[in-house]
């Protein structure tokens, strides 16, 4: 069950996160249609194909994560992965991917569209495109009940005798190596375990996305987001995909239609009552 201030402030957060997406995002600059789109290679290919493959990661909560034993994904990038493939006519098809093989798997063509709640950042975009920015937030810590004031900033994570834990390939690594160099540093391969370890003592602090902390915390009772609306960056979500101008401007229109509609925070909402 969710606690009502923590259900609250959740609502809060992601209603700002999508209001900050949709104010500051660049507007798309022209619509498309049938002619300019078929001008996409990448377009085309999935066309020819009758299907969009979608990478994803499927160990990040609320935007990708599996049901079923692990047999189904869900969440709010796969819903808006079908949404996307019925507005193109096409199938869809999930490729499981990783942060660590990410823009490898994309470069490889191993699938068309990353979608997997993946940060906008200057090396990424250096390889790929992204689309406008689908949601913000920001990097905060979670950490057993107990510890959360020992662990409220960078400077007092960063000590030689505390544990933080990450998993690798991802931002969640980069900032943990930028930021925490006195403290000692756990790589775990599988995401979803880092929060059980947590609560289990193996590890006392991880650092990742505020609206990762804020539902794990309601997963995990004996674990506390640690000020998720103050959180230490700030950044953007956006879909990944190839250096492909035209098929950008297929994906930033459909994203800001969406915005618009107020279709992503409905989701949103939808993965956090799904925790009741």
């Amino acid at each position: 069950m969710l606690k009502p201030y923590n259900y609250l402030l959740i609502s809060f957060l992601l209603f700002i996160a999508t209001s900050l997406a949709l104010s500051c995002g660049p507007k798309p600059i022209k619509q498309f249609d049938s002619f300019t789109a078929d001008k996409s290679s990448t377009f085309k290919i999935i066309k020819d194909r009758d299907t969009l493959k979608v990478g994803t990661t499927g160990d990040f909560m609320p935007f990708s994560y599996k049901i079923n034993s692990n047999k189904t994904y869900a969440g709010l990038d796969i819903e808006m992965a079908n949404t996307f493939a019925k507005s193109l006519d096409v199938n869809v098809e999930f490729v499981e991917t990783s942060w660590s093989t990410l823009m490898e798997d994309l470069m490889n063509g191993k699938f068309d569209i990353g979608m997997s709640g993946i940060t906008i950042t200057p090396e990424r975009q250096t390889k790929a495109f992204f689309s406008i920015p689908v949601l913000s937030s920001g990097k905060a810590a979670i950490t057993r009940d107990e510890n959360s004031l020992h662990y409220n900033s960078i400077e007092k994570i960063n000590k030689e005798n505390v544990r933080v834990i990450f998993n690798p390939g991802g931002t969640n690594e980069a900032f943990a190596r930028a930021n925490f160099p006195k403290a000692t540093l756990i790589l775990n391969d599988n995401n979803l375990d880092i929060f059980q370890k947590l609560v289990n003592g193996e590890a006392d602090v991880m650092v990742t996305d505020a609206v990762e902390t804020l539902m794990q915390e309601q997963i995990h009772k004996e674990l506390e987001a640690v000020n998720p609306n103050q959180p230490f960056n700030s950044f953007d979500f956006g879909y990944l995909i190839k250096k492909d101008a035209v098929f950008k401007t297929v994906i930033d229109n459909w994203v800001f239609s969406q915005q618009k509609d107020s279709v992503i925070l409905k989701l949103l909402q939808n993965e956090i009552t799904k925790l009741n």
